[in-house]
C-alpha cells in the first residue's frame, strides 16, 4: 500500500527515482557561478592574448597608453583567474570580489549600450552573465555556502 513503486510519481522526483532536494539547487547555482566566472576568466585571458599580438603586430598611436591598458587588463585577467578557482573553494573572499567583478562588468555593458560606437551585441553578453551571477550570489542558500563553518553556529 505505501510502497513508493505504487505511488504516483511526484513533481519533485526524477527519472532515476532520486528526490530533487534543496542541495541540489544550491549545488547547481554554484556550479553555474563557478562556470560563469571560468568563461570571464577565459574571456579575459583572450583579451590579453589579443592585446599582446595587436602590440607587437600594429603600430599604435601610443606605445604608453597600449602598454598600461595592456597592464590594466592582465592585471584584471589575474584577479578574475584568481577568484574563479576561489569560488570552486567556496572561499568567503571570493563571493565578494566576484559582486565587485560582475559590477564593474555591468558598468561596460551600460557603455556597450550607448554612445556612437554603441555594441549592444557585446553589451548583453557582458550584462547577463554579471546580472545571472550577482543574484546567484545573493541567493541566500549560496551566501551561506561561501561563509566558514564557525560562522554558521553563530548565525
Amino acid at each position: 500500500m505505501n510502497r513508493r513503486d505504487d505511488a504516483p510519481l511526484d513533481a519533485h522526483d526524477d527519472l532515476s527515482g532520486e528526490a530533487a532536494t534543496p542541495e541540489s539547487g544550491v549545488r547547481a547555482a554554484l556550479v553555474v557561478v563557478s562556470v560563469l566566472l571560468f568563461l570571464e576568466a577565459a574571456a579575459m585571458v583572450a583579451l590579453v592574448i589579443w592585446l599582446v599580438i595587436d602590440l607587437f603586430s600594429l603600430e599604435p598611436s601610443s606605445y604608453a597608453t597600449a602598454i598600461a591598458l595592456l597592464v590594466l587588463v592582465a592585471i584584471g585577467a589575474i584577479w578574475i583567474v584568481t577568484v574563479a578557482f576561489g569560488s570552486l573553494r567556496q572561499a568567503p573572499w571570493s563571493r565578494a570580489a566576484a559582486i565587485v567583478w560582475q559590477i564593474l562588468q555591468v558598468s561596460i555593458a551600460v557603455g556597450a549600450f550607448q554612445g556612437l560606437f554603441a555594441r549592444p551585441d557585446v553589451g548583453w553578453a557582458l550584462l547577463v552573465p554579471a546580472i545571472t551571477v550577482v543574484g546567484l550570489l545573493l541567493w541566500t542558500p549560496v551566501r551561506l555556502a561561501y561563509t566558514r563553518p564557525e560562522d554558521h553556529a553563530a548565525a
